[in-house]
Order: structure tokens, then sequence, then C-alpha cells
């Protein structure tokens, strides 16, 4: 058996899935924000609870924000920012007593995909995520692709592609950049969108259901993310050409995403056609879980 870690903003979810990928046992546990202390004690604690009802596993994978710089073993480019500076991965080693391998959690997401989601079979699997926040990750026949500096996948902090007037010069983003994917395909974004263009300051969520009732405002602010998300799709495709697309996050649950998305993404390809299948995750909010127990290689025995 195999056990993932999920380490998120405000939840860390844990797992253990035998060698068929069923799961054996799952919890869950609050964030101890802000509490890098806490973060790790609390991680420990997940680990002991799972093992003492499922007995001791073979491999420990955690799905974290952000990256292991290789240079220093530190974590950079976490928005969970009491991550950043720290060495994260030598203390889960500490804490634990055993080997952990530490992956960022978008690339987590392609790999549960890519082992037996969404993409089981594709060789090069492309899973973004749409929620909260925006992040894509890489699996290449079923195991991560982290890049030489730990970055690949990083598409969310590149600039919207070939951006209109009146997205000039774009949202300020966290990162100190402006105009980043992030800031433009995020819940959060989603929901700035329509209150710059309806002066209501409403929730992402409540955006949707204005667009499902037939609000025209609501409606025009979907259509504009959609486009923005072909044109960003599109990028990354040109680059990469994936086997596959995936889409995780809460706004992949959302069936009005994807109609016509192909088409939307289409005029961008640098390609005489454009038929990559682009699906929502098959494991949905367990699919970040799952990859990260998936991090090893079947048949490893953690050493």
């Amino acid at each position: 058996m195999r056990l993932g870690i999920d380490l998120g903003g405000t939840k860390i979810a844990g797992v253990v899935l035998d060698a068929a990928g069923m799961m054996r046992a799952e919890a869950r546990v609050p964030t101890p924000r802000d509490d890098y202390s806490g973060t790790l004690a609390a991680i420990a604690a997940l680990v002991e609870g799972l093992e003492s009802r499922t007995g001791p596993v073979r491999s420990v994978g955690v799905g974290m924000p952000g990256a292991i710089a290789p240079a220093t073993g530190l974590v950079k480019n976490a928005n969970s920012t009491w991550l950043n500076g720290r060495p994260f991965a030598d203390d889960l080693v500490h804490a634990l007593g055993r080997p952990v391998r530490v992956e960022n959690d978008a690339n987590c997401l392609a790999v549960s995909e890519a082992v037996d989601g969404a993409g089981a079979g594709a060789a090069v699997v492309w899973a973004i995520i749409l929620g909260t926040g925006v992040g894509s990750g890489i699996a290449l026949e079923g195991r991560a692709l982290a890049g030489r500096l730990r970055i690949a996948g990083e598409w969310g902090h590149n600039p919207l592609p070939a951006p209109r007037d009146d997205e000039r010069p774009g949202p300020a983003c966290y990162c100190g950049r402006s105009s980043c994917i992030e800031t433009w395909l995020s819940g959060p974004a989603l929901a700035a969108d329509h209150a710059r263009r309806s002066g209501r300051p409403i929730t992402a969520e409540a955006v949707v259901a204005a667009m499902r009732a037939g609000d025209p405002v609501a409606q025009e602010t979907f259509a504009r993310y959609r486009d923005r998300l072909g044109r960003a799709l599109a990028q990354v495709v040109n680059i990469l050409d994936p086997d596959i697309i995936v889409i995780g996050g809460g706004l992949s649950r959302l069936p009005e995403l994807f109609e016509g998305l192909t088409e939307l993404t289409a005029p961008h390809v640098f390609s005489d056609r454009f038929d990559t299948p682009i699906r929502p995750s098959l494991h949905g909010d367990a699919s970040g879980v799952r990859g990260a127990a998936w991090l090893w290689d079947p048949g490893t025995d953690g050493a």
C-alpha cells in the first residue's frame, strides 16, 4: 500500500491506496495556516492515524503548493507563504522518520489522471487546476515532469496570450506581475471580472448561478472567461502538444466550461486541426492526494 498527502491552504488530505489503486483509508484535517511547525505536526499525525487503520505502508508521497528549489532545498513559489524559504522536504523526512517524495500539487494531479484517471494510457498528460488559484502539471508516461528549475507547468504565472485592448495592462498578481493567467482564470478572477463590468461584487458561484438563470451580464462574463481559457490553453498546446488536457479544480465541475471549448482553442493553435481531448478530471477533488500516493513507482519499497 502507498500513502498520499495533499497539503492545501485550508485542509490537509490523506489517502492510502492499494496496488490496484483502491482506497483503503482516507482522512483530512484543517491546515494550520501560517504555522510551519504546526503543519509538519499535522501531517505526521495524519500519517500515523492512517497507518493505525491500514498497517504500515510502503511509501509516502506529499503534494504541496510551490516547489522545492533544487539549488537550496527550500520551498519557493508557494501561495501558502509560510512554507516559502523552509526546508520542507528535509523536515518531513525527519518528522516521519522515513523517505518521502514531495512534488508540486498540480504535478500530482497530472500523475493521478495519467495513472488511472481521465488521461490513463496517454503518454503526455497536461493537467490544469482552475480554482482559487491556477496552475498546471505535466505527466510523461505516468511520471511527473518537474523540470530543471522545478517550475515545469507554471502556466498560471505567464501573461494572458493575445490580449485585447480592454485586457491591458491586466490585473495585478500577488507574484508582482500583471495580467497573469491566474488573474483571469481563477475563481476569484471570474468574480472580479464580473464586478468590473457590472459594478456588482458577487462570488464566482453567484456569477455561475446568474449565468444559468439567463442573466445577460453574467452570460457575457462567462463567455469572456471561456474565450480567455481557449487562448491560454492554446499557448501550451503550441509548445507541449499533449495527448490530452485534463482540467481539475472547482471550475472543472461546470459542464458549461467544456461546451465548445475545443472550438474556442483551435483558432490559436498552430496546426491545421486541433482535436486534442479536453476532459474534466476523473477523480475530482481526490486527484491531488491520489497523485501524491502514486509518486513512488509501483513495486518500490520507499527505500
